[in-house]
């Protein structure tokens, strides 16, 4: 089964080639002017060109330097083909949150279990306050649901808004979406700059739908 993109148009990914993000020595010669090349990319990072094309997820990473380990992990792990799935969960002030991740994975059966990794610092991880016995929802995204994906994985602070949801004990739940599992966090697993969760599965509801696929940061990805 192969991968296909919805739309074609200008190519803008980053330039990986050898040399051309990391070891690279630009030439300043005496009185040489800066060589601006007819339709160049800007630059927010050095050596990563951002993607403006049309299913593009907003990059809300920080900035990483050009080279070096971080970057060519970074690069490599947008290689890795993926669902896309929404975590939701609970503030303490009774309202909801959720983010997009990537990282949703099955961890067991017996008991059926996930694990997924959130950013330590993002609002959602701290917002959930994600420890043992918190309750969250995971939602896998069909390929219908590429534009609920962009809202979560966008900074709105309250990204339920107009959306169609409702509580399921205390969870929240969106609807519509192909597959949703309500879990419990069971065990965390800190390290680096994420923490690792597993959440046991108390409910799960499944529907037919092709996958939203998330490949080198976009989703208009179709399996064909």
């Amino acid at each position: 089964m192969s991968l296909r993109q919805r739309e074609q148009g200008p190519d803008v990914r980053a330039d990986v080639r050898a040399g051309a993000v990391a070891g690279a020595v630009a030439e300043v010669r005496p009185g040489a002017v800066p060589e601006v090349r007819p339709g160049a990319v800007p630059q927010d990072r050095p050596g990563v060109a951002p993607d403006t094309r049309p299913g593009a997820v907003p990059d809300a990473r920080p900035d990483v330097p050009a080279d070096g380990l971080a970057a060519a992990f970074t690069e490599a792990m947008a290689r890795l083909v993926s669902g896309a799935a929404v975590i939701s969960g609970r503030r303490a002030d009774g309202s909801p949150c959720g983010l997009l991740v990537s990282s949703l994975s099955s961890y067991s059966v017996a008991p059926p279990s996930v694990m997924l990794a959130l950013a330590r610092g993002s609002r959602t991880y701290r917002a959930m306050d994600a420890r043992v016995g918190t309750s969250f929802g995971a939602h896998l995204l069909g390929s219908g649901d590429e534009a609920l994906a962009k809202v979560f994985a966008g900074h709105s602070q309250d990204k339920f808004a107009g959306l169609a949801w409702d509580w399921d004990d205390g969870t929240p739940r969106l609807e519509g979406v192909p597959v949703y599992l309500k879990c419990r966090v069971s065990a965390v697993f800190p390290h680096g700059d994420h923490a690792v969760l597993v959440g046991e599965v108390e409910d799960c509801a499944v529907a037919d739908a092709d996958p939203l696929v998330y490949y080198r940061r976009r989703l208009d990805w179709r399996l064909a």
